[in-house]
């Protein structure tokens, strides 16, 4: 009688055992230039993530006064054990460059071919060029806003949104007070005073925030979103009841008529879409504030156009406009405690696993943030927008 077995003879016989592969751990080299865009203030690690780094036998070189705009003096830096020097080249010589801003054309040039490069990239201000160079380097090149978390969402994009809101608000409370041109308005709900209106335009993380820190100096807060489910959440995550609408120029025209503050915050996909015509603003109250966080992708506001953190406001229609790109940065010290954050824990992750090679097949989101791998794009929304090849990441890493 004949026993069938679902395994064959071979199957059947005593197996060798299979052990993993040990990980071999890698040190790391960092350099960390200072920062050359015009009104980029903001540093990529604190001392405090220096000194884990250090701590953790990786090397760390800054080139002096790189953290001095966000506060952190070269002492802070030294004593958390970081190498400094004055010499441009030898920072960019490192194998892993970590910059807030993309490098330029002239410092990829001064880098070592297969260097790593982690940084934003600010894909609306980037040429073709700059792509072309990572290229003929072989760099492999990480963006922050690229990198994904465990539930899928974007935490540095999220954690710069969190300052943005908060500060839109803050601004406005500044500029109601303005001598000459503000009216002399305290941002808030004092008892037998109308409170301060507050429109904003969106419903994502800079909004929530705008409206949370509103809402806290006592405002009336209006929010407008084409979203209903944006809309739903947020009243959900601000555990109260508050005026929400979908865009309808009559009600917004209404509600922007009688508002003190309007908070531009609206996505697009290449360009946030213009939600207020200059009709619109010509109807709102003399001296009334308006803050479009928007305008780094175009602006959300018709009469918007791009300000410094130098000049920061002009007054169009009797409405005074502050539209400053990069807001975060006026606020250096808390967004480079907050970029340094997330990135930290995410290179002592490509340390642990043995450098950015392995690092990415083990962890998906670092994988979502490679544009650049070994000089090959791998991006395919940079692709198309400037109508370049790009490979998927997922056929070359796997």
């Amino acid at each position: 009688m004949s026993i069938y077995s679902p395994f064959s003879k071979s199957q059947l016989l005593p197996q060798e055992e299979k052990l993993e592969v040990a990980r071999h751990k890698s040190e790391l080299f960092i350099g960390i230039p200072k920062e050359t865009s015009y009104q980029e203030r903001r540093i990529c690690l604190t001392p405090d993530a220096v000194s884990s780094l250090v701590s953790h036998g990786h090397r760390v070189m800054i080139e002096a006064g790189s953290g001095e705009s966000s506060s952190y003096s070269d002492k802070e830096y030294s004593d958390a054990g970081a190498e400094i020097t004055q010499d441009t080249k030898k920072v960019l010589g490192c194998p892993m460059i970590l910059k807030v801003e993309p490098p330029t054309l002239a410092e990829i040039e001064i880098m070592n071919p297969q260097t790593i490069v982690i940084s934003a990239i600010q894909l609306k201000t980037q040429k073709k060029e700059y792509f072309e160079a990572l290229a003929s380097k072989r760099i492999t090149a990480l963006a922050f806003e690229f990198i994904k978390d465990e539930d899928g969402s974007y935490p540095a994009v999220k954690s710069l949104s969190e300052i943005a809101g908060t500060a839109s608000v803050l601004i406005a409370s500044e500029l109601m007070i303005g001598e000459n041109i503000g009216k002399g308005l305290l941002f808030g709900n004092i008892t037998g005073v109308p409170p301060t209106k507050v429109v904003i335009i969106g419903a994502g993380t800079v909004a929530e925030y705008a409206a949370r820190t509103a809402l806290g100096l006592g405002a009336s807060v209006k929010v407008f979103d084409n979203s209903i489910t944006k809309l739903r959440r947020l009243q959900n995550t601000l555990n109260q009841r508050i005026f929400t609408s979908t865009i309808q120029d009559k009600s917004l025209l209404k509600a922007l008529r009688r508002c003190d503050v309007a908070i531009g915050a609206m996505k697009g996909k290449n360009r946030a879409p213009i939600v207020v015509t200059e009709t619109m603003v010509e109807h709102m109250k003399k001296g009334a504030v308006i803050v479009d966080v928007s305008i780094d992708t175009g602006g959300c506001f018709e009469t918007s156009e791009v300000t410094t953190h130098e000049k920061p406001t002009f007054i169009k229609n009797g409405v005074i406009h502050y539209c400053v790109p990069n807001i975060p940065s006026r606020y250096s010290k808390t967004a480079s405690m907050s970029i340094s954050n997330i990135i930290s824990p995410f290179l002592l992750h490509i340390a642990e696993d043995g450098g950015i090679e392995s690092a990415i097949r083990c962890n998906r989101g670092l994988k979502n943030g490679i544009y650049s791998y070994h000089g090959l794009l791998t991006n395919k929304a940079i692709a198309d927008w400037f109508n370049l090849e790009h490979r998927d990441i997922n056929l070359i890493v796997f």
